[in-house]
């Protein structure tokens, strides 16, 4: 029997190398993705997996490399299309937020991984997953704090969005996560995190393989905990 595979898009550092790294390590052919030529940990993952596991370079807010790269892998099945993309600009209120800034981040966290999606989606086996990162930031029912005003607002247009194609696709048996991995030590969730990488990461591997062959879309926590729209 064949190995799986996965494609990680965004496996350079933090929660997606745990990803490939996780996959990797329950057998699983992975193909992550890093911006750019430089040098990453997924680099060296990928030295030390005996061809396990394989890099291609990809940023996300290039259509044209989102082309290039599905073209490059059109005779690979994929088990997994997992999308791990996001930024932030600083806690700053939203009149505060350049449009330059209002822009760069919505295109990098909500249109960027959907073009991903939409591009890739015929690559991904008949009964295969698509998941997203998502966060309970993106939860307008739980935004009883306010904060990180643009950030929240990319997560919410994923999470929009991500219903919007789930809803045009409804046919197909794919399985639709979009997860929340916790409040992780990252550069993105800050030092004082209750989460580490390596105990986040088990619970979002583990809560996608529970969903395997479910079809349709659920937003869900690493702990496979429903989370609120």
């Amino acid at each position: 029997m064949s190995a799986r595979t996965a494609l990680i898009v965004g496996a350079s550092r933090n929660l997606g190398l745990g990803l490939a790294t996780e996959y990797a390590h329950r057998g699983w052919d992975v193909i992550g993705t890093v911006r750019g030529s430089r040098r990453t940990a997924l680099h060296d993952l990928a030295e030390a997996s005996r061809g396990r596991v394989m890099v291609e370079s990809l940023d996300t807010t290039k259509p044209e490399q989102v082309t290039a790269l599905r073209e490059r892998l059109a005779r690979h099945t994929l088990d997994l299309l997992f999308v791990n993309a996001a930024i932030t600009r600083g806690d700053i209120p939203i009149g505060d937020v350049p449009e330059e800034m209002f822009a760069e981040v919505m295109v990098t966290n909500a249109l960027s991984p959907m073009r991903v999606v939409e591009s890739f989606r015929s690559l991904v086996a008949p009964t295969g997953t698509i998941g997203v990162m998502s966060s309970r930031q993106g939860s307008i029912s739980l935004n009883t704090n306010g904060g990180q005003d643009v950030y929240r607002a990319s997560k919410s247009a994923l999470n929009q969005l991500m219903r919007s194609y789930a809803a045009r696709y409804a046919d197909a048996a794919h399985t639709l996560l979009l997860i929340c991995p916790g409040h992780v030590r990252t550069e993105l969730g800050g030092p004082d995190a209750p989460l580490t990488i390596d105990q986040s990461v088990p619970g979002v591997v583990g809560t996608i393989d529970h969903h395997r062959g479910e079809p349709g879309l659920k937003f869900v926590n690493y702990e496979d905990q429903p989370v609120p729209w």
